[in-house]
């Protein structure tokens, strides 16, 4: 199958490797030229996984990656399209992707925040009418890091991921796409479920905000190894809490993902297995300088992600004291209004419909 995997990220250079290592033709698009030409004068990736190390090709002959500058060069001909990148990049890669797209090709934006939305309202604002699914899940479908200028570490690989597409009335044949490269997909009933399945706004507002100290003390801090306490943790699974009621009270069915289950050692398979937690802890990747500031997961999980979970909770009547107590908190912190900014369903245009519309919103799509 052709795919494209847009960015440059941690999770782009896995994607990347691995969709080429299992056999896909895989064109690769960054913004940035000068380190796409870098790794083609290297001529492979190295990843380190646990499999061992090993080199993946990268170049124009068969079987290699192929790095490419032109989005619609990129994106012509594939089938899929990966999106391994931070939310924080939709709004500017949207407006250059949507008049792009054409009919049948998937969109997988892992995770999305409602970014399904947002590029299929894109698509509409730029006067394309393909016919255009998009999938989001609730996480990478790796635990990534680089090291270097052509490595990178594959510490897990995702063994549930919870998908939802918009519109729904293509997951069919999105998800007959979708499997061909991610097996382990499983089926959400849409956008908004997928994107109610998202652990970083779960995981890292409470472990930022309450490691805010020891963050900006220390040059460097593990919040998943040190950082990760019992009360932190307490308040994690009352975020999580509110997450998943908030999916009840939309009708959507379990299993609902509890991030409990990523810390537990015998409890149900997470979206990373079980003992999810170890793997992030025994690979010391995670060990970094978090600036409160500017860091992802200040500015995607907590404005973006934290403000999602709020707005659909305002809309719906479902109390989210938790989420907007971290999101208030995270506000004061940086100096901004973080919900302002935020991914909502008002910035989106939504916050008016009724429950019967943004249901059929989602089953049916944006009309052109």
């Amino acid at each position: 199958m052709r795919i494209a995997v847009l960015g440059g990220g941690h999770g782009c250079w896995a994607a990347a490797a691995e969709l080429a290592e299992n056999g896909h033709d895989v064109q690769w698009w960054r913004r940035d030229a000068a380190a796409h030409q870098a790794l083609s004068a290297a001529g492979a990736i190295t990843v380190r996984d646990h499999r061992g190390t090993r080199q993946v090709p990268v170049g124009d002959a068969d079987g290699a990656i192929r790095p490419v500058t032109d989005l619609a060069e990129a994106v012509r001909g594939a089938a899929l399209i990966v999106i391994p990148l931070p939310s924080t990049t939709h709004e500017d890669l949207v407006e250059r992707l949507a008049p792009l797209l054409s009919d049948g090709q998937v969109v997988f934006l892992p995770p999305g925040t409602l970014g399904s939305v947002l590029f299929g309202k894109a698509m509409v604002d730029a006067g394309n009418s393909a016919d255009v699914a998009f999938a989001e899940t609730g996480t990478l479908p790796y635990l990534a890091r680089k090291h270097g200028s052509t490595e990178v570490v594959v510490s897990g690989y995702a063994t549930r991921l919870p998908t939802g597409v918009f519109p729904s009335r293509l997951a069919e044949e999105a998800f007959g796409v979708l499997r061909e490269a991610y097996p382990s997909v499983e089926t959400s009933e849409d956008g908004l479920s997928g994107a109610l399945m998202n652990a970083g706004p779960i995981i890292h507002p409470p472990l930022i905000m309450m490691n805010a100290g020891p963050l900006e003390h220390f040059d460097a801090w593990d919040i998943h190894n040190e950082g990760t306490q019992p009360s932190i943790r307490r308040v994690t699974d009352a975020l999580d809490a509110e997450r998943i009621a908030l999916r009840e009270a939309l009708g959507y069915g379990a299993p609902h993902f509890p991030l409990a289950d990523h810390y537990a050692v015998d409890g149900e398979e997470w979206m990373y297995g079980r003992a999810a937690h170890e793997k992030l802890t025994d690979s010391g990747d995670w060990r970094e300088k978090i600036d409160l500031l500017s860091h992802r997961y200040m500015l995607e999980d907590t404005r973006l992600g934290l403000s999602l979970l709020v707005s659909v909770g305002r809309w719906a009547g479902v109390p989210t004291p938790v989420a907007q107590g971290l999101l208030s908190m995270a506000s004061a912190i940086t100096g901004r209004d973080l919900y302002a900014e935020g991914r909502t369903l008002e910035g989106l245009g939504l916050a008016e419909l009724s429950r019967d519309d943004l249901a059929q919103l989602l089953e049916e799509g944006f009309k052109s």
